[in-house]
């Protein structure tokens, strides 16, 4: 077994996303926890990537809210941005320009919703490069799926793991998450709804394909 942690993003309707779901609950931890060093950084494949929120493993409680929050602000500045960029480029047009300046809105208003959340406790934001996928039409398009099936993935994953008060504010985040989801797979021509259950995904797992894609660079 490989200590490198592989992931595989699959755009396929119903088609399953990530062989990390079928590792034995033992390799998974152990992988897990090769995969972090300290000070909330993790290496995957090799490449390690500073500044990240810390992996969350234990029960609910008022401390672990702050770390999940975080996480989650992770990825709506990566959201967020990736709109702003998209928008501001010029290349979108249509239905698919209109989708991205109403999304951008809602990422951009997630984004200070979680920084008021957190106060002080914010993670600063990181820088991106989207790597040319915001000034093309069909890239940004195919790319704003996977992030936003993402999204939705992330919020689900934490579901268990905060406390009564917080689960209200995130729930209430992932509708809308999943809601761009399916608007961005309609206008892609695209079943909206795929599958029955939408899977939850781990910080492990999120952070690691987030970060297999390059976009946060720093």
């Amino acid at each position: 077994m490989s200590d490198h942690l592989t992931l595989e993003v699959i755009d396929a309707d119903g088609a399953e996303m990530e062989a990390y779901d079928n590792l034995p609950r033992s390799t998974r931890m152990s992988l897990l926890q090769r995969g972090l060093v300290a000070g909330g950084t993790i290496a995957v494949g090799g490449v390690v990537i500073g500044g990240l929120p810390k992996l969350v493993t234990a029960a609910p409680s008022p401390s672990q809210d702050v770390d999940i929050l975080n996480f989650a602000l992770t990825l709506e500045y990566l959201e967020a941005e990736f709109y702003i960029q998209a928008v501001a480029g010029g290349a979108l047009s249509g239905e698919l320009l209109k989708f991205a300046k109403v999304v951008k809105a809602h990422e951009v208003a997630h984004v200070a919703f979680l920084k008021g959340a957190l106060g002080a406790k914010a993670i600063a934001k990181p820088t991106f490069d989207f790597k040319g996928t915001t000034d093309d039409p069909a890239k940004f398009q195919a790319t704003s799926i996977v992030l936003e099936d993402t999204g939705v993935a992330a919020y689900n994953g934490q579901g268990t793991r905060v406390t009564r008060k917080l689960l209200a504010a995130a729930a209430s985040v992932v509708s809308v998450e999943a809601r761009h989801a399916a608007w961005i797979r309609d206008i892609a021509r695209k079943n909206p709804a795929p599958v029955a259950f939408d899977p939850a995904k781990s910080q492990a797992q999120i952070l690691s394909a987030v970060t297999a894609t390059g976009f946060i660079t720093g």
